[in-house]
């Protein structure tokens, strides 16, 4: 068992806690994607690649705003 006096152990848990809420979400989201057909289940994958490529991609076109 770590000693929970240890500086640093709470960045620890709310680091662990975060990695646990992001699995929860996979596994909630998962619940779903099961009862889905295959044409929903496209959908849901182009609408996540879209989502994705705005948070994390090179794309500059997104962030001019007219």
């Amino acid at each position: 068992m770590t000693d929970q006096t240890r500086w640093g152990i709470d960045q620890v848990q709310v680091k662990n806690k975060a990695i646990k809420y992001q699995k929860d979400l996979v596994s909630r989201a998962m619940e779903h994607v099961v009862k889905m057909d295959e044409s929903g289940i496209t959908d849901l994958m182009i609408q996540i690649e879209a989502e994705y490529e705005r948070k994390y991609g090179e794309n500059k076109t997104d962030k001019i705003v007219l």
